[in-house]
């Protein structure tokens, strides 16, 4: 069916507005492809499980933290939250790309790409990439909402043949047409002046990106440790992985005490921690620590309290517990033998 002019420039700025609307309707389109047509990644405790993913937003998240760590600490609910997110994301994706329900549709697209700025836009190891795919979603749907779909739309195509949804009131609200927001510029510039501060704030609380010092947090591994207790000859310890890229492991290829003198009275090498024992590591969330064919392996956002034996240590005498990671950085605390 070939389109007239008149057609085609009935709603202009639903044209001008093509190819992003199919631009981003494929990217979280494609998130749903990936993850269950292409490969299957919400099975639970499978390699490439998006929960995992999930998990790495914790550490630094804005805002929404709680959330993810009800999510992270409850797997049956964490899956069907996965489940039900990637649904909404095909749901959204593809309408947009039909140009169905359009200024639905991009509500939904400000809504998803507001979780993931909040939730991961602190991730990227060469390029603020989290950040950019949050702040652009949210930026572009609401340029989708103000433009709705003309031309190569099942909205332009419901109104063109007179369909009874298309005369509905809601219709022009959440679909297409006609739309009075022009009428009310100073409520555009408005919302548009929130959208770039929302940017400009993010840029800043992640990265650093307005004034001060640039910082990235996915560069390099940071592990906190907390909670260290010394009974009965054993060593309790709580680590927790912050920092660092979320597809790449932090590698422990040594755990050292220290008297408090700086010698090393008791270590753990690469050997002993590659047969670490999975009884001894009591894993948190779902991103799990784990021992690795040279090492003990930490995932972005994995907390989990190890259990070192350790016979021997002298009572009320000041030590000082040393991990040390495959690229030499090494995180120390102090702590009291009871």
């Amino acid at each position: 069916m070939k389109l007239t002019y008149k057609e085609a420039a009935a709603n202009p700025a639903g044209l001008f507005t093509l190819a992003l609307r199919w631009v981003i309707g494929w990217t979280y389109f494609s998130a749903f492809w990936r993850r269950l047509i292409l490969e299957n990644k919400l099975i639970p405790g499978e390699a490439g499980y998006i929960g995992e993913k999930f998990n790495h937003f914790l550490p630094n998240a804005l805002g929404i933290q709680p959330i993810i760590k009800y999510l992270v600490t409850h797997p049956e609910a964490l899956q069907l939250s996965m489940i039900a997110f990637t649904i909404i994301e095909a749901i959204v994706g593809l309408c947009l790309i039909l140009g169905l329900l359009t200024r639905l549709m991009s509500l939904g697209v400000m809504l998803l790409a507001t979780g993931i700025l909040l939730g991961s836009g602190w991730l990227g190891t060469t390029c603020l990439d989290e950040w950019q795919i949050g702040v652009l979603g949210i930026a572009g749907g609401f340029t989708l909402f103000l433009s709705g779909s003309s031309a190569f739309s099942l909205d332009h195509y419901l109104a063109k043949i007179n369909h009874p949804v298309s005369s509905k009131k809601w219709f022009p609200l959440l679909g297409s047409g006609a739309f009075p927001v022009h009428n009310h510029p100073r409520l555009i510039l408005s919302i548009s002046l929130l959208i770039a501060a929302i940017t400009l704030f993010t840029n800043q609380y992640f990265h650093g990106g307005v004034w001060g010092t640039l910082h990235n947090k996915s560069v390099r591994p940071q592990v906190e440790i907390s909670d260290i207790r010394y009974q009965a000859g054993e060593l309790s310890v709580q680590v927790f992985r912050t920092e660092g890229a979320d597809v790449y492991g932090s590698f422990l290829i040594g755990i050292d005490i220290l008297n408090e003198q700086g010698e090393i009275i008791r270590s753990l090498g690469p050997k002993e921690l590659s047969q670490f024992s999975t009884g001894k590591i009591r894993n948190h969330y779902v991103a799990k620590i784990k021992p690795g064919k040279h090492s003990l392996i930490l995932p972005l956002g994995a907390k989990a309290d190890l259990l070192i034996p350790l016979k021997g240590l002298n009572v009320h005498q000041q030590y000082i517990l040393r991990l040390t990671d495959i690229n030499g950085v090494t995180w120390e605390a102090g702590f009291t033998a009871v």
